[in-house]
């Protein structure tokens, strides 16, 4: 069974709609990069998920959602996200709104997660995001945990990392 496959069974996905959105975002968007747990994967061993964190140039949000939306994606909006569904499967598509991700474009690298070719952040920007996520207070405690043991993955995989993270993260990690 290829990655992909394996990706989308876990998914459910009658369709691969990662593919699906990776074509609109070479059709409508092409400026963006994975900045969540799968970025994560890019630079550490994957663990599965079904959440697909991405920020995408600010410019071309709206194009890109248009484009989802004709795709049969539907959009939900939250206070710093959008997140993108379809009925044929089970992989949450969370485009991050924060501007503080837009930095992250810039420096991006093409990286091969699971079969698919993406642009990822850079592995310094991936951890700076994580940071961020697991410092949110409002952010459930159960992803909060997931983010401190994907900064763990991080910093086994990269040591020269750990002192980019603030004193006080270190010691609640």
């Amino acid at each position: 069974m290829t990655s992909k496959k394996f990706l989308n069974s876990l998914a459910r996905g009658k369709k691969d709609i990662l593919e699906v959105f990776l074509d609109i975002l070479a059709q409508s968007g092409r400026k963006y990069c994975l900045i969540g747990g799968m970025a994560v994967n890019a630079y550490a061993e994957p663990v599965v998920s079904l959440d697909l964190g991405i920020v995408i140039a600010a410019g071309r949000l709206a194009a890109v959602l248009e484009a989802a939306a004709k795709h049969g994606f539907k959009a939900k909006r939250f206070e710093t996200s959008v997140n993108l569904t379809r009925p044929d499967s089970d992989l949450r598509i969370q485009i991050q709104t924060d501007d503080r991700y837009q930095d992250f474009i810039p420096s991006a690298v093409t990286k091969n997660i699971l079969g698919y070719r993406m642009k990822v952040a850079a592995v310094e920007d991936v951890l700076k995001g994580k940071i961020w996520a697991f410092s949110d207070e409002k952010r459930r405690m159960s992803k909060r945990h997931k983010d401190a043991a994907d900064i763990m993955r991080l910093i086994e995989t990269y040591p020269r990392l750990k002192g980019k993270m603030p004193a006080v993260l270190r010691k609640k990690i």
